[in-house]
């Protein structure tokens, strides 16, 4: 039972990450959090453990589909490339280290729209598909967190029903 309170313990640590890498997109988060569903369930090896492992890799997997198809089809109807993305994400990986805890935001909408006002040559369309892509971006987050801490709701309501019951 120690083993089990053990990795308890851990799969709760690793979901915490994974939510935060929702928010954060350095870190792996939906699937971070599958991964730990899917230790938790082998870990206990009941019925309880698959169940939650099986609702909550629907509910991670649900959020990483709708924050991809959300952020994707807004930027596909702006025509906005994958490459201004990129260099938005590179910027911002690179913001966090000059600009502590707000560097990744900050570096990730100044690489974007300087992406896009080299693409476009005007500023007032580079800020108008920059807002837009940024838009987009964070709804996608919001639906994938949404989704992610019902995972983790998940997780905990079946730790409760296991550790109750055994």
């Amino acid at each position: 039972m120690d083993f089990q309170v053990l990795m308890t313990v851990i799969c709760g640590l690793l979901i915490a990450v994974g939510i935060a890498g929702v928010i954060v997109p350095v870190l792996p988060g939906s699937i971070l959090i599958i991964v730990s569903l899917l230790m938790w369930a082998l870990t206990v090896a009941s019925t309880e453990g698959w169940v939650v492992f099986a609702i909550g890799t629907v509910l991670a997997s649900g959020g990483l589909a709708a924050g991809l198809v959300l952020t994707g089809r807004t930027l596909r109807r702006r025509q906005i490339p994958g490459r201004s993305v990129t260099i938005g994400v590179l910027a911002g990986i690179a913001g966090l280290f000059v600009i502590p805890v707000v560097g990744l935001f900050v570096g990730f909408a100044a690489g974007l729209f300087a992406s896009e006002l080299a693409r476009q040559r005007s500023p007032r369309a580079a800020l108008s598909s920059s807002v837009d892509a940024l838009r987009a971006t964070g709804l996608g987050i919001l639906a994938e967190l949404g989704l992610a801490c019902l995972a983790g709701t998940t997780w905990v309501i079946g730790v409760w029903v296991y550790f109750a019951t055994i």
